[in-house]
């Protein structure tokens, strides 16, 4: 498969972007990012006109595909025309606000940011203020987006900051478990429980090759922050309104946060954040309490066009009947392919969510056991040679793919020969 122009590209962009790229991940592939030139329903189509199966789907936000329902399309192509933004309120923000209050158990009250990264910045510093504490308790291989607060490593002992250019004393108010491990969040809670501000924790490790919760932990996490007083805060950047359909995750495994975040879908492919939660908390934030929190592209009137006809449009049709479908068969097939040519390897996923993971010591339980798959095999080996037959996977072993509205049987086919092939 000829990519020269994907690899002039790459080269003329380490002169002028670093590291070639404007997000870290996007330089993983090997040797070199694929350059996309357009998307195409459920395919998308590189700078050297190469077509392949995409189940990297802009990483999670676009649920119906690359080419938008009319009537989303419109929508957005009808605020565009009246003007980029105002910075000031419009009635689609009140509309969406309506439509995700309406369908997601937390929710009473919304504010909308500009990524997932703000959500989940803005619903930490609205927990601190309501409770006058400091301390954060967030999963070991938890993604929250890049802020100071959650980029840290470690164990709840020993732990310091996972990025250059944060102190360290900002690590020490955070205090990492192991996702799936409530012995190891109750003695967490009985050694901090007056000092904790907050749990922040993904209903499902979705940055980590998929990590699924087992039963009784997050309840376990429900009871623990009751009785400390401290707010459960779930991020559904990756998992809202895709697990669990328009309820989100919260709604598939019956247990009610305090805030939510979300990102992506949310916004139907444009650039978005949310925090959701009781309207105690949410009124918490300026204007009417003391928390501040404001942006110039907040409620963005071309994204809150984007989001809410997404989301009405997936209410009113089958989305998730299909992108669950799907989902399923994929799951059903690469189980067939990994039992018989790679039987160490799991198969994870729930939804329209899928990924194999390089294990040897079963399905993981939580980050570490991710981080012991092979994963220089998936990223150099696996990956490269699944892209050769066409098919578009995520740009690590970590990141978790996703099915969309546009996508097919067939493609379901298609990727199930390349995994039997490279596999």
């Amino acid at each position: 498969m000829n990519r020269e122009t994907s690899r002039d590209l790459y080269d003329r962009a380490l002169d002028v972007l670093v590291g070639g790229v404007n997000s870290s991940v996007r330089a993983a592939p090997q040797p070199y990012p694929t350059f996309v030139r357009k998307g195409d329903g459920g395919h998308v189509v590189d700078a050297d006109g190469n077509r392949y199966v995409d189940w990297v789907m802009g990483l999670g936000p676009l649920l119906l595909g690359h080419d938008l329902p009319e009537s989303v399309q419109a929508a957005v192509q009808r605020r565009a025309s009246e003007g980029p933004m105002y910075g000031m309120p419009t009635e689609l923000e009140v509309e969406h606000a309506e439509f995700v209050a309406r369908h997601v158990p937390s929710v009473e009250m919304v504010r909308f940011v500009n990524s997932g990264t703000e959500a989940t910045v803005s619903a930490v510093r609205l927990a601190r203020g309501v409770t006058g504490r400091n301390k954060v308790v967030v999963m070991q291989g938890g993604y929250h987006g890049a802020q100071e607060s959650t980029l840290v490593e470690g164990d709840a002992d020993e732990r310091g900051p996972s990025s250059a250019g944060i102190p360290r004393e900002f690590a020490k108010h955070t205090i990492p478990v192991p996702f799936n491990d409530a012995d190891e969040a109750t003695r967490v809670f009985e050694e901090h429980g007056d000092d904790i501000a907050c749990v922040l924790v993904e209903p499902m490790l979705a940055n980590k090759g998929i990590v699924e919760p087992v039963d009784g932990f997050h309840e376990t996490l429900r009871d623990l922050t009751d009785d400390h007083g401290a707010l459960l805060i779930w991020d559904e950047v990756i998992t809202g309104f895709r697990v669990g359909g328009l309820g989100c995750a919260q709604s598939k495994y019956d247990v009610t946060p305090d805030l939510t975040t979300f990102g992506k879908i949310i916004g139907g492919g444009f650039p978005v954040g949310a925090i959701g939660g009781r309207t105690d908390l949410m009124e918490e934030f300026t204007p009417v309490g003391d928390v501040f929190q404001a942006g110039t592209f907040s409620g963005h009137p071309v994204t809150m066009a984007a989001g809410l006809e997404t989301l009405q449009y997936a209410a009113e049709n089958d989305v998730y009947e299909h992108v669950n479908d799907l989902g399923s068969r994929l799951r059903d097939g690469l189980r067939e392919i990994v039992s018989t040519q790679a039987p160490d390897y799991s198969v994870v996923g729930t939804d329209s969510l899928f990924k194999v993971v390089f294990t040897r010591d079963g399905p993981p339980r939580n980050g570490g056991d991710v981080d012991d798959a092979a994963v220089d095999r998936w990223n150099r080996v696996f990956r490269p040679q699944v892209l050769d037959d066409g098919v578009m996977l995520s740009q690590n072993q970590f990141e978790s793919q996703f099915v969309s509205y546009a996508h097919t049987a067939e493609d379901v086919e298609r990727t199930l020969d390349a995994y039997r092939d490279a596999l």
